[in-house]
């Protein structure tokens, strides 16, 4: 799982979707598409998964990431001025994350 703590707090609409941009360690930035959000109990979790650069070519080896599925799971809590900002979940909020995750397309199956 990725490094939740380097989230640029700067997420932003384009078209239809929230990007939320993630940034590592060596100061790289990656965008990152917010999939769907998963309630548990009072909080809320995004499903982020990588968002996919069409005018950036990529060598074959290339250390980008890009083709990886690094899917994140992130809570989403208020700071202060009321926007979202998207942290690394405990252990056990994961978990309940996970059950979540599965109870909802085990529901569709069932349909």
């Amino acid at each position: 799982m990725a490094d939740m703590e380097n989230f640029n707090d700067e997420d932003f609409m384009d078209d239809d979707y929230i990007v939320v941009e993630m940034t590592d360690d060596e100061g790289n930035v990656y965008p990152y598409v917010q999939e769907m959000v998963i309630p548990v109990g009072n909080d809320e979790f995004a499903l982020l998964v990588p968002m996919e650069a069409d005018d950036v070519e990529h060598d074959e080896g290339c250390d980008c990431g890009c083709g990886e599925d690094d899917v994140i799971i992130a809570k989403m809590v208020k700071d202060e001025s009321g926007e979202i900002e998207y942290i690394e979940p405990t252990d056990e909020e994961f978990a309940l994350v996970e059950k979540a995750y599965d109870a909802m397309f085990e529901d569709e199956e069932d349909e």
